[in-house]
């Protein structure tokens, strides 16, 4: 199970949680993150906070710590719908395209292989995207542990 802390923002009492989770990355534990291009990039465009709501049996109060779950099989399988689909959509699809191009007799059978690898790696791409998005929506993290409240001036997880 992954874990991550996260800050409730509001708790209305309807069964929800609102809460807000610090976006880490590992940029931020590099002594050379100054100078590195690859940390100014992710500072400028990956989003410092995200929010959501979580169901919630219990009340919470807003500036409480959370300890939220979230098991690895999600992760594996985002990971593997968002590489490996485009992955083997090229392959599957550089491969009819040359099977096409010996079945019809053309010469030039490359530039039919390549044109259906690039078509099926995007295809197999957005029907990555959709299923990924389906997967993201039936994955809710879980609610761990209660931790408190923050002291002040230190950030939690740190």
């Amino acid at each position: 199970m992954m874990e991550e802390t996260a800050t409730v923002i509001r708790c209305p009492g309807d069964g929800w949680v609102t809460v807000e989770v610090k976006v880490k990355n590992a940029c931020n534990h590099c002594d050379n993150n100054d100078t590195c291009g690859t940390s100014a990039v992710s500072k400028a465009f990956s989003p410092k906070v995200q929010r959501f709501s979580l169901p919630s049996d219990e009340q919470y109060e807003p500036g409480e710590l959370l300890k939220l779950g979230l098991p690895e099989s999600v992760i594996l399988k985002a990971a593997a719908i968002v590489y490996l689909m485009p992955l083997a959509g090229l392959f599957i699809g550089a491969a009819l395209g040359h099977f096409l191009a010996d079945l019809s007799g053309l010469s030039s059978s490359d530039l039919l292989a390549i044109a259906l690898g690039a078509g099926g790696a995007v295809s197999a791409w957005w029907l990555g995207r959709r299923w990924a998005k389906a997967l993201e929506t039936n994955s809710q993290p879980v609610i761990l542990s209660r931790l408190g409240r923050a002291i002040d001036g230190i950030s939690p997880a740190s």
